[in-house]
């Protein structure tokens, strides 16, 4: 899919060495990141997104983990689920992303920053790091959110096992309204079923 503009093209040849290093850091979650930038740009197409926005949905699809990066080891590679602290770390990833996205200082990073900053808000004002809510956050942030809750269910990690694709729907038309945005629900839903990126 040509999603390349005259203003985003420069930061996506230049980010790849960004994908190249978040794959040496952790493959798990470039592969995460792979797989999630699929599932967003199928959604915003679908959702009839600009050429511009498409551009940053791909951008900050591809980039919503890079914060990672910045995240200790035994944090990031834990085999279990974090505790309080650990998780409050984490949680760090958000801001970590966004910062190295605008360290590029390339056309187009900082609204892809922005979409990496936003892509764990809350349709409900939940989430974090700014606790917005509705329309508020980035309609490429609650794309990417939907594509990233998908993937993270379908593969499994050292702290949870694969669900099945019926379960994971269920598990996200529940959170249609609070975690997610409900306008975008439908649309993943009605084309999630022939994806060759459905869960098994």
């Amino acid at each position: 899919m040509d999603t390349d503009t005259s203003e985003f093209s420069i930061l996506i040849r230049y980010t790849k060495a960004l994908s190249t290093a978040l794959g040496y850091r952790d493959m798990m979650t470039r592969l995460h990141s792979d797989r999630v930038c699929e599932l967003a740009m199928e959604i915003g197409v679908r959702y009839g997104l600009s050429k511009d926005d498409l551009a940053a949905l791909r951008v900050g699809a591809a980039f919503h983990d890079i914060g990672k990066i910045g995240i200790p080891d035994h944090i990031l590679m834990k085999p279990g689920r974090l505790d309080g602290t650990e998780w409050q770390a984490m949680k760090r990833h958000a801001e970590i992303g966004e910062k190295i996205m605008l360290s590029m200082e390339l056309p187009g990073c900082e609204q892809a920053a922005r979409v990496i900053r936003g892509h764990h808000e809350h349709y409900d004002g939940g989430g974090y790091p700014d606790g917005l809510s509705g329309k508020d956050i980035p309609i490429c942030a609650r794309i990417i959110a939907i594509a990233d809750s998908y993937d993270a269910m379908a593969v499994t990690r050292s702290y949870n096992r694969a669900m099945k694709h019926h379960a994971i729907m269920d598990v996200l038309h529940s959170e249609a309204g609070a975690k997610h945005d409900p306008g975008l629900m439908p649309l993943f839903a009605s084309f999630i079923e022939t994806s060759p990126r459905k869960a098994e």
